[in-house]
């Protein structure tokens, strides 16, 4: 199991709401241990030209940085931070199930309004 990564995330980079925190640590505490944190990635496509999402991860890769929020990890790989530098990660609980992460101050790429625009486009931002 590695644990050691090159670079460390700061506010700069990317920060996570206090809600966004408080659902991570719960999803954390449901997962194998042999998970090292929680990947954030980018994936071209999409209404904004691109797609962030989320999942767990137990590797950790030499172009990573990650950043230890209370009992877990966010990782981003050296490709993802150019892209999502800056954002603030929230958790929004519309009630009736209808809950998700959310990415606030995504930079313009050219395109739509940023996650959560593209109504039933598909799998989203969570």
């Amino acid at each position: 199991m590695t644990t050691t990564v090159a670079n460390a995330l700061s506010d700069n980079d990317l920060t996570l709401t206090a809600a966004a925190r408080s659902k991570m640590a719960e999803l954390f505490s449901q997962v194998d241990e042999s998970v090292q944190g929680v990947r954030v990635y980018a994936v071209p496509g999409g209404c904004s030209g691109i797609s962030f999402g989320m999942t767990f991860t137990d590797q950790l890769n030499g172009n990573d940085s990650s950043r230890l929020f209370d009992t877990f990890k966010v990782i981003v790989d050296d490709g993802t931070l150019e892209y999502i530098r800056g954002v603030e990660i929230d958790f929004v609980d519309r009630g009736n199930g209808n809950a998700s992460f959310v990415f606030n101050n995504l930079p313009s790429f050219g395109g739509g309004g940023g996650c959560g625009s593209c109504g039933s486009g598909g799998g989203g931002c969570g």
